[in-house]
């Protein structure tokens, strides 16, 4: 499944560069405009991430999200600085189909967990942002890519299998924003090895022939951001390529 994503400062479209609040770029004062198209082109899913929501809860744009998702025609996960079981609650109210957890998951695992069985693990997506050194360790980085948690990815969803598990949204850390490929063989070892988590892959895809790249390797969704915001090539030729 092509999923179509937008990041939102201040009610704007932006994107930043592998994670720096100092490198951003704004796309559009309009993310309603900008969902309708991708679901007007076929999108069935999208994600939003509030990212002041991520840099400060208090500042979370929950009355955006709230008349977004009740004005866009097509499931939507969200995502950004989710930190307490409010958070939760209050973005499931405000319409989100599932939400995306990441720093908290790999710091208060248990409280995570305990959310999957109150809400349903189809209600929450673990966002793993992981940093790959040298010798192949694939380490969780959180805080915002800031700190290294020196917990790898496969500890993690092995911690979290017997709550449930079912969503992980898996970004390469070094792919993020460069528009220069996934990182196809982490999917595919990751996705052979857990055949019960539905992976999305995120990060890196700058054309079509990324997106071909990644069939076979068992992920269930593609997350697009940059590339589509630059015109790189638009949801229905991502969607076409997919299912071809």
């Amino acid at each position: 499944m092509i999923i179509p994503a937008i990041d939102l400062i201040n009610g704007q479209v932006v994107r930043l560069y592998q994670g720096d609040y100092g490198q951003k770029t704004a796309y559009s004062s309009s993310p309603q405009a900008r969902f309708n198209d991708y679901v007007a082109q076929g999108a069935q899913q999208l994600h939003l991430v509030d990212l002041d929501g991520a840099k400060e809860t208090q500042a979370r744009q929950l009355a955006l999200i709230t008349e977004l998702l009740a004005a866009t025609r097509a499931p939507v996960q969200v995502g950004g600085g989710v930190r307490t079981e409010q958070d939760v609650a209050d973005l499931l109210a405000a319409g989100a189909n599932r939400v995306v957890i990441g720093s908290t998951a790999v710091k208060s695992p248990e409280l995570v967990a305990s959310w999957m069985e109150k809400y349903g693990a189809e209600r929450i997506v673990l966002a793993l942002d992981v940093n790959i050194d040298a010798q192949g360790n694939r380490q969780i980085a959180v805080a915002g890519w800031q700190e290294n948690s020196g917990v790898t990815i496969e500890a993690l969803i092995d911690r979290f299998l017997p709550a449930g598990l079912r969503h992980v949204l898996c970004t390469d850390i070094s792919r993020d924003g460069t528009l220069a490929g996934s990182n196809v063989e982490l999917y595919r070892d990751l996705c052979a090895r857990y055949p019960s988590v539905a992976f999305q892959a995120s990060g890196g895809i700058g054309n079509l022939a990324d997106i071909e790249a990644l069939k076979g390797t068992g992920v269930k969704g593609i997350i697009l951001g940059r590339a589509l915001l630059e015109g790189k090539f638009d949801v229905k030729g991502a969607i076409a390529c997919w299912a071809r």
